[in-house]
């Protein structure tokens, strides 16, 4: 097993005080309360589900589109945790469809609700179908099961959202600002709160993910050598979602304090890092070819192929952050974690707009990204977007 701190420049955990602190209190909550995971079997949703188990609760319902997903995740706490006295249970449904409503509706009595679905690659935004599935699962699937929490007297709604919807450059992240809003609107009706936070290392689907790929396929290490980022563990993911469902109050998103146990570092560097806790000595590459070629020889020598180089591929953002300017922090409540506190701020006439355009593109099945582009810049008349006509399905 890699040891996934190490790797990211770390040697704590980054919320152990705050969880150590507050783990009385949460166990006496969860111990009494019911919980919804949507999107439970993704990296982040099975780590908020192993958190919420591990602590007893009274109910526990899963939902994934994916079968194979919840499959390894019911294993996997089969394997760690065994068995808890409330119920525990896994529906491989969409929460789009209508299985999922009748699924609602026989049930959706939950103290807790916690989405967690999500289409989060900046490479969604290439092409305009995937992307309005983007607007689909971020937005539209977080407002309908926000309105059915509402409706069954849910007490408490959490979703997932990102460090890049603050002052977003990317569609993936404009999409997360543009559900804040809508879940803003929503909390007049229901307590919400959220996450925004770092990349969760070794996620599914993630770069640090490929590596394992590369090395189990026989294939060169690629990575951006300019690009930095602050990185969480799968762990830490699930601590701090479960921490601002069960702490946040109304309208709070959670974020992790930067402190010297979390700092920047570059994709390059983790591959090096990675490499050698493998056994082997990076090996740079001129260009893609040679990468190939090598592959079929250096690692039998104690040598893998790398390839660095600069990033130019559309949305792509220089540094990150997890709150702007103009957002209200309490860095005070808690040792490692920030919340944004939040009021009830959003344009109606907007939100309306939004959804009745995008809508009508589907109705009539007809719409292109710049259509898209276009709606996002009215919700986000600061979008800091750029096409550069490169995506990341073009590289390596």
């Amino acid at each position: 097993m890699l040891n996934i701190l190490n790797l990211i420049g770390r040697t704590k955990e980054l919320f152990f005080d705050d969880i150590k602190i507050h783990d009385k209190e949460l166990r006496k909550i969860v111990s009494s309360s019911s919980f919804l995971v949507i999107g439970g079997a993704g990296s982040i949703g099975q780590a908020v589900t192993k958190e919420i188990f591990k602590r007893d609760p009274k109910k526990l319902h899963v939902v994934d589109i994916s079968e194979n997903n919840m499959v390894e995740l019911v294993r996997d706490i089969r394997s760690s945790f065994g068995y808890i006295d409330g119920e525990f249970a896994t529906f491989a449904l969409d929460i789009g469809s209508s299985e999922y409503d009748a699924f609602i509706k026989a049930d959706g009595k939950y103290d807790y609700v916690l989405n967690l679905s999500a289409l989060k690659h900046v490479r969604s935004e290439k092409d305009p179908f995937t992307l309005m599935r983007m607007i689909e699962t971020n937005i539209f699937n977080t407002d309908k099961t926000l309105a059915q929490a509402i409706k069954n007297n849910t007490k408490k709604y959490f979703c997932v959202s990102t460090d890049k919807a603050a002052n977003p450059v990317n569609m993936m992240g404009a999409s997360k600002r543009i559900m804040e809003m809508f879940v803003n609107r929503k909390s007049k009706d229901i307590d919400v709160s959220m996450a925004r936070f770092a990349n969760v290392a070794f996620s599914d689907g993630s770069l640090l993910h490929g590596f394992n790929q590369r090395l189990e396929k026989n294939q060169p290490i690629v990575a951006p050598n300019d690009i930095k980022r602050y990185f969480v563990t799968p762990k830490e993911s699930g601590e701090l979602c479960l921490m601002s469902c069960v702490f946040g109050e109304n309208r709070d998103i959670f974020f992790p304090k930067l402190s010297e146990n979390l700092h920047l570092i570059s994709f390059a560097d983790i591959a090096v890092k990675y490499l050698k806790e493998k056994g082997y000595e990076p090996y740079l590459c001129k260009n893609e070819n040679e990468a190939r070629e090598l592959a079929k020889t250096l690692p039998s020598k104690g040598k893998w192929p790398c390839l660095f180089t600069a990033s130019d591929t559309t949305g792509e953002k220089d540094f990150e952050e997890f709150f702007t300017n103009k957002e209200v922090l309490d860095m005070n409540r808690f040792e490692n974690l920030g919340v944004i506190k939040n009021e009830a701020l959003f344009d109606e006439d907007k939100l309306n707009h939004f959804e009745a355009t995008i809508r009508n593109f589907k109705l009539n099945l007809s719409w292109t990204k710049e259509d898209i582009v276009k709606e996002f810049f009215i919700m986000i008349p600061d979008f800091g977007h750029k096409e550069t006509g490169k995506y990341l399905d073009g590289k390596m």
